[in-house]
């Protein structure tokens, strides 16, 4: 990994880890096929991060991702199965899927599809915080 790829990598990952929900960018999908449903956050993907990890083929080819946001059958099943997103979060490669939040950080209701700066229009506020 380059340099300075790692660097972003490290300071990205720890932007999460030190503090509340992630924050979505421009770019980011916002993935609430059945989150809703679930009673659970959408999941906010940040499509660029891992853009700037690897190419177009390692998702859209090798793990089946279609290249249209919301054409996915992602469920949780799934993912704890290794599929799509579990096939990197299996806490080898990437973290593993415990922490919720860290994806399932949308305001309910979101609609999947979002390709826009999001970071104060769709991540819900953590614990205490006052709405923008």
């Amino acid at each position: 990994m380059a340099p300075a790829v790692a660097l972003l990598a490290g300071v990205a990952l720890a932007g999460l880890l030190a503090g509340g929900d992630a924050r979505a960018e421009y770019g980011d999908v916002v993935i609430n096929n059945y989150s809703d449903k679930a009673g659970m956050r959408p999941v906010v993907f940040p499509h660029w991060f891992h853009r700037i990890r690897f190419r177009c083929k390692v998702c859209h080819a090798d793990l089946g991702f279609k290249f249209k946001a919301g054409g996915n059958e992602i469920n949780m099943v799934k993912v704890i199965d290794g599929q799509f997103c579990g096939a990197c979060h299996n806490g080898e490669v990437a973290w593993s899927i415990e922490n919720c939040n860290m994806c399932h950080s949308a305001k309910s209701g979101t609609p999947t599809q979002v390709h826009e700066s999001t970071t104060n229009s769709l991540v819900a506020p953590a614990a205490g915080e006052k709405k923008q």
